[in-house]
């Protein structure tokens, strides 16, 4: 059956394979690396083309002294990619850039290509274009999605590779249609012809919810670098508006795309109503790779309804968490109390600090040993308010010492631990700007339950008081302090009166809501039933 299905080249800027493997900063590297763990596992026609970081997205650390977090990178040492002997050239600033192609066939995939500039045949500026993820400033950010983009398509032609579609994870690949563009023009065709062409190839994801979030340069950017390959400014601004909007250029040059959960189709198709000649936006929920975030036996005994021994094993787990923070921090946490788990970005919509809204409410449950909370997260490394988010949650942990822990340096590996060891999962974005989350997918689907505002994923499967919790009823404001405030009261209402008393005085129906979190999510929320989704509405034409 696979054989028959289209032959697919996926774009990512990350992939999250391994904590060992530093080429990720946080959710679309999740998803891309769940992506193609998959498609080795049910074996799909697909490759993946990235960027070997050398240093990757760094290390977030907090100096003790002062409290304040700062960043480190480090070389990473990457011996255990196969070298394909292909080497591809971009013009980058008028001179040409040259690009090593490696294979990823370890941490569970096998057909991922990454691209690398760091070689002897480049000058030292072209060597550090894939030095960092994210890195530095919009130039350089140009240069490492030509990179990815150009150097992708042609990465794949030396390597014999003839995709049926192009997939874009995210604007970040755009350059790729710019490429598949030129080549069309230079065999002779207009460029409205080798546009409309184009986009019968290529499909695109949108992740981010918020406008402002979408990538977007100055035009001349383009043309200074030479990343237009030959388009026209006329050409360009028909593509992406001047300044040149990312997801605006792929939306025009996509055959279709989508969003990521059923509530962020509604979300971008407004974000995005006003862009003539875009590709429609369907809905195609994230999911997650089993064998990566999933204990197997938390799976086993829901399956089989055993549930003094799924109990076992969720305390198991939780000491696991436990024995980690107690190493990592000196701190013991209680495994008979209620532990909260929280990690996300540290971005302001997201409200990591939000259970602290209301210290009389939240002080006493911490005082008492009732609660306990385990955080974690990173800022991106040039986001300053982020970096003060950190700081801010830091300060709880002094305030409350051994009920309220923060690992730094977030990585797969706390992600993991987390999001099997926690009792409650808590999500509290501003309401409609969670893409998906599928970190909740993965609480969900070891039995942690999650406590959680109705965003991204969590409307498609929530069954309020049965498989975990919802506040807020979905509200929306534009004004932020009502949001909050609104939110804040639902929070309290269903911790206090539902999530609390539920732990603490009726065992049996919590272990109850863990066996049903695993059967809802386990198949719905699996990566095979996202690469089938993808299969039969974007890659397969009609």
């Amino acid at each position: 059956m696979a054989s028959k299905l289209p032959q697919v080249a996926y774009f990512c800027m990350e992939y999250a394979l391994d904590s060992t493997f530093k080429i990720y900063s946080g959710g679309l590297g999740i998803l891309a690396g769940d992506y193609f763990k998959g498609v080795k596992d049910h074996g799909f026609p697909m490759v993946g083309i990235g960027i070997r970081w050398k240093q990757g997205y760094g290390e977030q650390h907090v100096d003790p002294a002062t409290g304040k977090v700062f960043d480190a990178y480090r070389t990473g040492d990457h011996g255990f990619l196969e070298d394909t002997g292909v080497t591809v050239k971009v013009e980058i600033k008028g001179r040409p850039v040259h690009i090593k192609v490696w294979k990823v066939a370890s941490f569970g995939v096998d057909s991922l290509y990454l691209l690398d500039t760091d070689l002897e045949a480049n000058d030292g500026e072209a060597r550090w274009i894939t030095g960092q993820l994210y890195g530095w400033f919009g130039e350089e950010r140009v240069a490492q999605e030509m990179v990815l983009g150009i150097g992708g398509v042609r990465a794949l032609q030396a390597l014999k590779i003839k995709p049926d579609v192009y997939h874009f994870n995210e604007g970040h690949a755009l350059f790729a249609g710019f490429e598949l563009i030129r080549r069309r023009m230079a065999r002779g065709a207009t460029f409205q012809d080798a546009l409309a062409r184009t986009r019968e190839e290529v499909v695109f994801t949108t992740h981010t919810p918020i406008v402002q979030g979408n990538e977007s340069h100055p035009i001349e950017r383009f043309m200074y670098l030479g990343a237009n390959l030959g388009l026209t400014r006329a050409q360009l601004k028909q593509l992406g508006g001047s300044p040149f909007n990312m997801t605006v250029g792929a939306l025009r040059m996509s055959r279709i795309a989508n969003a990521v959960a059923e509530l962020h189709r509604v979300t971008a198709n407004g974000m995005w109503k006003g862009v003539k000649g875009r590709c429609e936006i369907i809905g195609i929920t994230n999911a997650i790779h089993h064998g990566t975030w999933v204990d197997p036996k938390m799976l086993d005994l829901a399956a089989k309804g055993r549930k003094d021994a799924l109990w076992t094993r969720h305390m198991e787990n939780k000491r696991k968490l436990i024995d980690f923070v107690e190493a990592r921090n000196g701190v013991k946490l209680d495994p008979d109390a209620l532990l909260i788990g929280f990690s996300r970005r540290a971005a302001p919509y997201k409200r990591s600090n939000f259970i602290f809204t209301d210290r009389s409410f939240i002080e006493p449950l911490l005082r008492s040993g009732k609660v306990q909370i385990v955080f974690s997260g990173k800022a991106h490394p040039l986001d300053d308010n982020g970096k003060v988010i950190v700081e801010d949650i830091l300060e709880m942990t002094r305030l409350y010492p051994g009920r309220v822990v923060f690992l730094e340096n977030y990585d797969m590996e706390i992600g993991a631990l987390l999001t099997r060891g926690s009792d409650v999962w808590l999500n509290n974005p501003r309401r409609p700007k969670e893409a998906s989350g599928t970190s909740g997918m993965k609480a969900a689907q070891n039995g942690v339950l999650n406590l959680s505002i109705l965003d991204g994923w969590w409307p498609e499967a929530c069954d309020h008081g049965r498989n975990g919790w919802q506040f807020g009823d979905g509200f929306e404001s534009p004004r932020d302090a009502v949001l909050d405030k609104h939110d804040f009261k639902a929070f309290r209402k269903v911790l206090a009166e539902e999530v609390l008393p539920t732990y603490y005085q009726d065992r049996p129906r919590w272990v109850d809501m863990m066996v049903r979190s695993i059967q809802d999510t386990r198949e719905a929320f699996g990566v095979k039933r996202m690469l089938d989704e993808y299969y039969a509405r974007m890659y397969k034409r009609s």
